[in-house]
């Protein structure tokens, strides 16, 4: 009965902790509000598998307020992933997010099924990064370059079945209607045409009744989806040049539905500066028809009609061949044109430029560049002409955490080739270094008995104490970011070794140890409830260092900055290193004052979204504290290999669907479902440590941890040696040793070579600990041992140390002496505060 009371309670507080309002159209956060008449959102859209956010507004130098993407469309996995993947790039800058579904079946077979997986993918999506959406579906739909154009009967049907999905299910995704612009229509000489003999829909293309589909047919009426469903109307206008004609252009309506092949086009006279007043007379329907205007204006007729929104698509072509006229002058003197124009049309809400280098039909698929910030000189020209208020740059929504934004903005990124051959080159250096340690702690064994660990009952272990307070101290170092010795060491030799995971899987082990114990002294339940109780009191502690730093930097001579604002670092194309884009992790803590404050605000500080960088890990622990009682519960009935099998089941799940189960920083990071299993492993090893020491000293098990720990080591040197002189007399194939820092070693995931490195360093430690324990004691047991007794105590205070030096007035941090001696008196000051018990009471140990 207990137990079922146990299961409930955890789970009700899991449902707290993940809970979050349904997204629907009742919810509270409304919509963003449409940018000021004239000063129009402003963002590229860009080739997502060669760039990203950050790069883009690092070149411009400004967050765009929106980017745009194509979709396939119904979404499969992939598609899901991308679509995800896209929406956390533009959620890292708080920009409106611009999806263009393209369909990949016929638009009669898309269905109401596919529609809601779609917009159930939309909610998730705003509720976990609150991005606002405008979904432009099957765009230039009029037009004879995609499988869906010219198709008016079944493309309205299909864009009302999703419009009334969208609109059913949240107020915070908008449908446009973006055709292209009409010049030209009905496209029959275009190039690209994807079916030059197609069947047309007589009746609905021929307006004009005349047996044709021709210039005198309405480009845009008969794919007109409704007032009712249409909340944007989008135009898709690039500057190719000028139109230099088409030859029977026109399709025919026969009976057969044949169209010939007759269609030819002198094409485009490309690489060529716009005419002055060419973008206004394409809102005007003027530019680059046969016979004079096209009609009402496009703008006229559905923007200012139906008072909707306009979003324009559009871009300069430049072919970078050295003819026809300068980039600079053909791509600057369109956007002057696009952005003067705001001020008459004031409808015009969004315009997204076309930032893809990129093969093209109309320049006998030649590469074109489109990119507007191609290079320094073009970028400054840009944002110089962008000015203050000709467009709405910045945040629209709220900007994503630093952690999640840094995650987002390196996926799919890799190293340069020589800085994976200096990761690599520490790990096997290290593993090499613990080898030989394990060596000299097996002599010592046998001839220093005396050294040997005297207790190995202590129910206290000091081994793991003094284990845990070099890890710990590791992080403090890691995180002042200041030049010393000490932090070389822990960047490169406990950096790429182990980190933060063996701070989890060591937490495990102590609670393992001590879990047990307390049952047979206070009982099962009241355990469970004691534990919790910890649980909570981390929680509120998080709470109170999250807001208490946030105030702290609204001191006027505080500046916390550097820990509540994060940079993500990469490298360029040339292997540099580059800075990008700077993220503020509390972007939404001034609204936490407002009254009443907004739930957004309210729910990612209970869910702990908004926080230090240095502190992330602590919603980490407190969730694996909430989760210890359960798992305790199965392992102490001596069922911790389910424990194992399931904790390995949710590993591997988790690195194939990257599942992120709580809407928390430290699951961008941290992720619980790959992390707990350094947990769940120190829980198993901490209970069963005296049968697992048995099996260790035992004779095979000597054998069996000599065999692991030099044949590990020996893989790594061998493989290091045939990176370094040559793979031809060595088993590996050519470029194994990239490969494997990429698939097994990356810092950024807890991957596989990495899991191997902790049981390595768990072997080694144990090993060195208790053959060489006396002179180790003597030496640094005295600083190590409190430090790691207190371990979670240390890491929650050493967030106010790294925020005080941050604000050492003419601190050098690349100084190695400044370093040094910073690092000394941090590390000084946090063992007089474990020795003085500072603030015990109320911290967590």
């Amino acid at each position: 009965m207990r137990a079922a009371l146990l299961l409930a309670v955890l789970g009700l507080v899991a449902g707290l902790l993940s809970w979050a309002p349904p997204a629907s159209a009742a919810d509270d956060d409304a919509p963003p509000g449409l940018p000021a008449a004239g000063s129009p959102w402003f963002g590229p859209s860009l080739t997502w598998t060669e760039d990203s956010a950050a790069d883009y507004a690092n070149r411009l130098g400004a967050s765009p307020s929106l980017y745009t993407q194509r979709v396939n469309y119904p979404l499969g996995e992939d598609d899901r992933t991308f679509l995800r993947q896209f929406v956390e790039q533009a959620a890292t800058q708080g920009a409106v997010a611009v999806v263009s579904l393209e369909p990949v079946v016929p638009l009669e077979e898309l269905t109401e099924d596919d529609a809601e997986a779609f917009t159930d993918d939309l909610v998730a999506l705003h509720r976990e990064l609150d991005t606002y959406f405008l979904v432009r579906f099957a765009p230039e739909m009029n037009g004879t370059w995609y499988g869906w154009g010219q198709q008016p009967r079944a493309y309205v049907e299909a864009f009302r079945t999703l419009a009334d999905q969208v609109h059913a299910a949240t107020p915070h995704a908008a449908m446009v209607w973006a055709p292209v612009y009409g010049a030209g229509y009905p496209y029959g000489a275009a190039y690209g045409d994807v079916d030059p003999d197609r069947m047309t829909e007589a009746g609905e293309l021929d307006t004009d009744d005349n047996g044709r589909l021709d210039e005198g047919d309405d480009p845009y009426g008969p794919y007109w989806p409704g007032d009712d469903v249409v909340d944007w109307v989008g135009l898709t206008l690039y500057h190719f040049g000028p139109d230099r004609g088409r030859i029977d252009n026109d399709l025919g309506l026969d009976g057969d539905g044949q169209t010939g092949d007759l269609e030819t086009s002198e094409g485009f006279e490309l690489d060529r500066v716009a005419t002055p007043d060419a973008y206004r007379e394409r809102l005007e329907e003027r530019f680059n028809y046969n016979q004079g205007g096209g009609g009402t204006p496009f703008y006229e007729r559905f923007a200012a009609t139906y008072d909707k929104p306009m979003l324009v698509e559009t871009g300069a072509l430049w072919i970078p061949d050295g003819e026809g006229d300068p980039e600079v002058a053909i791509k600057q003197g369109w956007w002057e044109q696009v952005l003067e124009a705001n001020a008459d049309y004031p409808l015009v809400r969004g315009i997204s430029w076309l930032e893809q280098r990129r093969p093209e039909a109309e320049a006998d698929d030649r590469v074109v560049d489109w990119r507007a910030t191609r290079t320094d000189e073009l970028a400054d020209a840009l944002r110089a002409d962008l000015g203050s208020d000709r467009v709405d740059i910045g945040p629209v929504t709220r900007v994503l955490d630093q952690e999640a934004a840094n995650e987002a903005t390196a996926q799919g990124r890799q190293p340069a080739a020589d800085e994976i051959g200096a990761e690599m080159g520490w790990i096997v250096f290290c593993v090499a270094v613990l080898a030989v340690l394990f060596l000299l702690a097996g002599i010592a064994g046998k001839y220093v008995p005396s050294w040997r660990y005297p207790n190995e009952n202590d129910p206290r272990d000091q081994r793991l104490d003094l284990f845990r307070g070099w890890i710990i101290l590791a992080v403090v170092i890691t995180h002042i970011e200041v030049t010393s010795p000490y932090s070389y060491l822990t960047l490169n030799a406990v950096g790429a070794i182990t980190g933060a995971e063996m701070f989890v899987l060591l937490s495990g082990i102590v609670l393992g140890m001590i879990y047990l114990p307390t049952v047979r002294k206070l009982g099962e339940w009241v355990t469970a409830v004691t534990m919790w109780k910890r649980a909570r009191k981390q929680y509120l502690v998080a709470l109170v260092v999250v807001m208490l730093v946030y105030l702290l930097g609204l001191l006027p001579f505080v500046d916390a900055t550097v820990i509540t604002t994060f940079t993500d670092r990469g490298t360029g194309e040339n292997g540099e290193a580059v800075t990008g884009q700077v993220y503020d992790l509390y972007a939404n803590a001034p609204r936490l004052f407002d009254y009443p404050p907004p739930w957004y605000a309210v729910k990612q500080l209970l869910l702990l979204e908004m926080g230090p960088w240095v502190f992330n890990i602590m919603g980490l622990f407190v969730v694996l504290s909430l989760l210890l009682p359960v798992l305790m519960w199965f392992i102490k009935r001596g069922l911790w290999w389910l424990v194992l099998a399931v904790s390995w089941a949710l590993f591997v799940w988790n690195a194939i669907s990257e599942v992120h189960v709580l809407p928390s920083q430290f699951e961008d990071v941290f992720p619980l479902l790959t992390w707990q299993i350094a947990f769940t492993h120190g829980l198993v090893l901490g209970v069963y440590r005296r049968q697992v020491t048995q099996a260790l000293v035992s004779r095979a098990g000597k054998i069996g941890c000599a065999v692991f720990v030099f044949g590990y080591a020996g893989a790594l040197v061998w493989l290091w040696l045939a990176h370094t002189y040559g793979y031809s007399a060595s088993p590996f194939p050519e470029g194994s040793y990239g490969w494997l820092y990429d698939n097994a070693y990356t810092r950024v995931f807890l991957q596989p070579g990495r899991l191997l490195d902790l049981v390595l360093m768990i072997i080694v430690a144990y090993a060195v600990l208790t053959t060489m324990w006396k002179p180790i004691d003597k030496i640094v047991g005295w600083f190590w041992i409190p430090l790691g007794a207190a371990s979670l105590y240390v890491f929650i205070v050493h967030v106010f140390f790294v925020l005080a030096v941050g604000n050492i007035p003419g601190l050098d941090r690349g100084s190695w002496w400044q370093g040094t001696l910073v690092h000394t008196a941090v590390l000084a000051l946090i063992w007089v505060m474990v020795k003085k018990r500072f603030l015990f009471s109320v911290i967590p140990r």
